[in-house]
């Protein structure tokens, strides 16, 4: 069977975004505001107080509700101030939320990495920086930490005017680390900070080797300075590499080489910054989303206006289903950032996401019209089209899309998979097979496009031998996908292996059993392998999973005729 549409956001895989977990004793129970919990026809226990804040600010905390979780554990410390647990879980809450409690209970967590992290973010803004160099010095120096420590510290020194002590620190770990590239780059922006232009120049060219591949603030921090430095082919070259490597950042094109000049560091304050976000777009990179998003927090806690960091953010909450947070996280974001447009589209999804189209497609209006040569916003236009079944005007959007693209590569596949989706969902098939084929041109083994298109070549009883291939090698990849095991048992039982058909059907419901269509097809497979009885279970179980409209009455069918073929029933009376 054909995967079901493909999401219109293309939003990252969900992951959890907390390590609490939800109390055994509440996963039948709704606990709303003061903790009371409820289960359908049993008397009501209200939890009150402290008890009732804790166990309702867990629930909210494992929902991933931040702001409700941070009110319940806040209001639960004014009743029972001093309860460790109830710290701990605050502490969390409200750096996870963006709250500034948090630095206030920082205050009470001896011991706490975050905490002491947070804290010294506190003195950097102070303008402490002996007290925050000694709070760094007790961090204790494991996991993750380890990497970020240093560069820190680095920038501490650097703050308190203390340059050479912060080149001391991250030197060794610029010759000798499997990370220099990182460290290298932190070295550059403070010698560049300082002025030390021959230091600054021998690390951004490490980092620059180093990168494994231009990120977008590495490829910014290297225009900045190509550019102070009056080398703006340099600088050119390095933002068209992003450009052409980076999908959507294409959009902010223009405004990233207008901004070229500009420092992304300034201060030591925004260099400790760029350090955290790094580690989060790693931590991300390894779906370690908890520890991602607090080093987030103290990115922004220290630079609010990091719109990398603001997008981050946003994605991790999105991947979370927060969805109404992640729009939230993008809303400071002002319109004179040279990642603005990137961030209009992201906001078009989460708009199209939370169900206000007419908000999703005003924002593409304007991101198309500041970039009329580029295909981004028609693109996700025929995305949310298309997740509304307005397949049709979905294809126009897609046109509109496919006429912009600069040159096609590998990259490009997802959007003629996507036309050829509206295509035949609009009954022109000719011009849809052109497009899925076109699509494995460009990328020959993406198992949705074989998955696709050999699926549908088995409906019109064509090409079932091609077919079968494309989905054997579609399984390969996929083997505990049920959508594309079910496409290739039903394409071995249209070529007229019934055993082979069923064993691979009845897999496909294994792994999938709650989609119609695989139930459906195993119904068929049985009936023609003489399991009538099993036949008309899989068709009844079919009808129960809301399948598409068109298949209910064929099921209907089926049911009738299976019953008048079996005696059950007689058969329907001719219609003179």
């Amino acid at each position: 069977m054909p995967m079901s549409l493909p999401p219109a956001l293309r939003v990252l895989r969900r992951s959890a975004l907390l390590t609490m977990t939800l109390l055994s004793a509440c996963a039948a129970a709704e606990v709303v505001n003061s903790g009371q919990a409820m289960t359908p026809g049993a008397p009501v226990l209200a939890i009150t107080g402290a008890p009732g804040d804790y166990l309702g600010g867990r629930f909210a905390a494992s929902e991933g509700d931040m702001g409700k979780a941070s009110d319940l554990f806040l209001q639960g410390l004014k009743l029972d101030p001093g309860n460790p647990d109830m710290e701990q879980e605050a502490f969390l809450a409200t750096v996870l939320g963006g709250r500034p409690e948090a630095v206030t209970l920082a205050a009470q967590m001896p011991g706490n990495t975050t905490a002491e992290l947070l804290l010294t973010n506190a003195d950097v803004k102070a303008g402490r920086w002996d007290s925050a160099e000694r709070r760094l010095a007790g961090v204790a120096k494991q996991g993750p930490i380890q990497l970020l420590q240093p560069l820190l510290l680095a920038w501490v020194q650097q703050g308190a005017g203390h340059t050479d002590a912060a080149e001391a620190t991250l030197k060794p770990l610029v010759e000798g680390n499997r990370f220099r590239g990182g460290f290298a780059l932190h070295a550059a922006l403070i010698a560049d900070l300082a002025g030390r232009d021959a230091d600054a120049q021998k690390f951004y060219a490490i980092a620059a080797a180093d990168s494994g591949g231009v990120s977008l603030q590495l490829a910014r921090m290297l225009a900045s300075w190509y550019t102070r430095k009056g080398h703006e082919p340099e600088a050119e070259k390095v933002l068209a590499t992003l450009q052409d490597s980076s999908g959507e950042i294409g959009v902010s094109g223009p405004a990233l080489y207008k901004a070229a000049g500009q420092r992304l560091v300034s201060t030591p304050a925004e260099g400790m910054a760029e350090a955290y976000l790094a580690l989060a777009g790693a931590l991300r990179g390894q779906e370690s989303n908890d520890l991602a998003l607090i080093m987030l927090r103290l990115s922004l806690d220290l630079r609010p206006d990091l719109s990398v960091a603001r997008l981050l953010v946003a994605e991790i909450l999105d991947a979370n289903h927060q969805t109404d947070d992640a729009l939230q996280a993008l809303k400071p974001v002002p319109s004179s950032d040279p990642l603005i447009l990137v961030v209009q589209l992201r906001e078009a999804a989460l708009e199209a996401k939370i169900g206000d189209t007419d908000a999703a497609l005003k924002l593409l209006d304007t991101v198309a019209a500041a970039t009329p040569d580029r295909p981004e916003a028609y693109a996700m236009r025929g995305d949310i089209l298309r997740e509304q079944k307005k397949f049709a005007d979905a294809v126009v959007a897609y046109n509109a899309a496919v006429k912009r693209i600069p040159h096609q590569d590998r990259s490009n596949w997802p959007l003629f998979y996507e036309r050829g989706i509206s295509l035949e969902r609009s009954q022109n098939w000719p011009l849809a097979e052109a497009d899925f084929l076109h699509a494995l041109e460009l990328s020959p083994d993406e198992p949705d496009v074989l998955n696709y298109l050999a699926y549908s070549w088995t409906e019109q009883g064509k090409n079932l031998p091609r077919a079968r291939k494309m989905l054997e090698r579609a399984v390969e990849q996929r083997p505990n996908d049920g959508a594309v095991v079910d496409s290739l048992g039903w394409v071995v039982f249209h070529q007229g292996d019934i055993p082979g058909g069923v064993r691979l059907l009845e897999h496909a419901v294994e792994l999938d059993p709650t989609d119609a269509t695989v139930n459906y097809h195993l119904g068929d497979a049985y009936w023609a392998a003489g399991r009538k009885l099993e036949a008309q279970f899989q068709w009844r179980r079919a009808l129960s999973l809301k399948p598409e409209p068109e298949d209910v009455a064929k099921l209907q069918a089926k049911l009738h005729e299976s019953e008048v073929a079996l005696g059950n029933l007689p058969p329907a009376k001719s219609i003179p």
